[in-house]
């Protein structure tokens, strides 16, 4: 296969990013309305209500030991809330799309995502330090201010927000209908896993699962900041890229790319295809611009790649371009054909 042909199919493999969820009217609503059940559910826990008397109920009933054939499974099943091995999972699937898609997006909103769901989290259950139902201390107490950090439950929203973002950067419709029932499929057996191993209170899943939602559907509130972070870094990338290999940079630039920066694409005997340049302001690419002495100019082509070619120059010759004629050769004008004094 000829090395532009190869470069040429590089180019029409897609580089845009999908466009993420917009936070709409009902998205707004939906998160609103869970920041409301969040506060309720802790109101509920604080006043010592109906909430927590059904968590002792469920404690005294020690669903482990009513089932015990599936405790061994559910034993691993529970890993699926695990932070580590779950972002670990996710990571690398996103990672392999940001190499397709050719921008970091994918993995800076999960990176993003998490980080919200740590914050948020972390401070629910330091400030609040609820023990668990292993080390309760007053049957029927709520067991708040007690130095625990099982409020809200992280397995459950961890389970939420990871699996989620896959919904939440999926690319069709269909795709984030299903991949959002799988995630809350999902995060549904990883809290009543917990609640059967005895771990967490039933409230504590409840807000669990409160808090991952929450984190979510406030994702469209930093996609800009993610945003602006991914092209500062992508710049940073391609500059360190260009610096170590300045001519060996193959197929299209990455999202991000600083204006101003040119390539050129040299074929394997040496010869320059294509010189290209970044234009800023409209994340497009020249073809035109920081062409060398003698570049074949063509209105109404960008660029040939099979056809037009020109050797490679060295960067220290200043020989012309028609150095090699001879000293009464003249080039060719739009007047050849006549005369030195004009007449044909």
């Amino acid at each position: 296969m000829r090395t532009d042909d190869k470069l040429d199919q590089m180019e029409e493999r897609p580089t845009d990013r999908v466009r993420p969820p917009s936070m709409t009217r009902t998205r707004m609503w939906l998160f609103w309305g869970t920041l409301a059940v969040y506060f309720a559910i802790v109101a509920g826990v604080l006043a010592t209500s109906w909430l927590v008397t059904f968590d002792w109920q469920v404690m005294f009933f020690r669903p482990y030991k009513q089932w015990p054939e599936i405790h061994a499974f559910l034993d691993y099943f529970v890993v699926l809330g695990q932070r580590g091995p779950t972002a670990v999972a996710v990571a690398a699937w996103l990672g392999w799309r940001c190499w397709r898609q050719r921008n970091l997006h994918p993995l800076l909103v999960l990176g993003a995502s998490l980080l919200l769901l740590n914050i948020t989290v972390g401070a629910a259950k330091l400030s609040m330090g609820r023990l668990g139902p292993h080390y309760a201390t007053v049957v029927g107490a709520n067991e708040m201010w007690l130095d625990g950090d099982i409020f809200p439950s992280g397995h459950t929203a961890n389970a939420v927000v990871t699996w989620g973002v896959l919904a939440y950067l999926a690319t069709t419709s269909l795709r984030r209908r299903t991949l959002s029932l799988i995630a809350a499929l999902g995060a549904l057996g990883v809290g009543m896993t917990t609640v059967y191993l005895g771990t967490h209170w039933v409230s504590d899943v409840l807000l669990g699962w409160a808090a991952g939602l929450l984190v979510l559907l406030a994702m469209p509130w930093l996609e800009p900041a993610i945003t602006w972070f991914e092209d500062r870094l992508m710049g940073i990338l391609l500059r360190l890229w260009l610096r170590l290999r300045p001519d060996s940079l193959r197929g299209p630039l990455p999202a991000g790319a600083p204006a101003g920066v040119s390539r050129q694409r040299i074929s394997s005997d040496g010869e320059v295809l294509v010189r290209e340049t970044i234009s800023a302001g409209t994340g497009g690419r020249s073809a035109t611009g920081h062409t060398p002495d003698g570049w074949p100019h063509h209105p109404s082509r960008p660029y040939s790649i099979r056809s037009e070619r020109t050797p490679a120059t060295p960067s220290g010759s200043r020989r012309p371009p028609h150095a090699d004629r001879g000293p009464h050769t003249t080039p060719l004008s739009p007047t050849s054909g006549r005369g030195r004094n004009g007449s044909g």
